[in-house]
């Protein structure tokens, strides 16, 4: 059984996952405005995959026989300067729900709740995976601004979110 700490914190983390599809979605609005087609496919994407994360939390929080309960956010920032500001902030964003997992962790740990660290370590592994992928899209962005941008461009419009199979 969950403690009320934990199932509240879980909660939390069901709506930062949802703020952060959001984010990516108030991303995705502003590369269509910047007419950045491969760029609104690839934060579609990255949108999708945060939903999934928090399908994953509700789901657990209710085998676990605990209460989801979903709460409201702020709306997401959708104006910026720049490609390079979009990358820049949202790896800021990604290193903060990095820290909100491995917080998350930390309290499972402390309530030798052995269920939720197993559950959490998929998590742990997927931020590891986030932020390098938005850190190596931000460095592609620095690096090929003007012209290559264009390449950069064509090459995101390739990704498609596929659900993982999780055992």
């Amino acid at each position: 059984m969950l403690s009320p700490r934990l199932i509240d914190e879980l909660n939390l983390q069901i709506k930062y996952e949802m703020f952060s599809a959001q984010l990516y979605l108030s991303m995705a609005a502003w590369c269509a405005d910047q007419q950045l087609d491969g760029f609104v496919i690839w934060f579609k994407a990255q949108a999708e995959e945060e939903k999934f994360h928090a399908m994953r939390f509700f789901e657990f929080i209710d085998d676990m026989g605990g209460r989801v309960k979903m709460t409201g956010f702020e709306d997401p920032q959708g104006d910026f300067e720049s490609l390079t500001e979009v990358f820049e902030y949202s790896l800021e964003h990604e290193k903060f729900v990095s820290k909100r997992i491995y917080h998350l962790m930390n309290i499972a740990q402390e309530e030798k709740e052995h269920a939720t660290i197993s559950f959490l370590n998929w998590f742990v592994d997927e931020q590891r995976e986030e932020e390098k992928s938005f850190s190596g899209v931000l460095q592609q962005v620095k690096r090929f601004g003007g012209e290559g941008l264009y390449h950069l461009d064509k090459e995101l419009s390739t990704r498609v979110f596929t659900p993982p199979v999780i055992a």
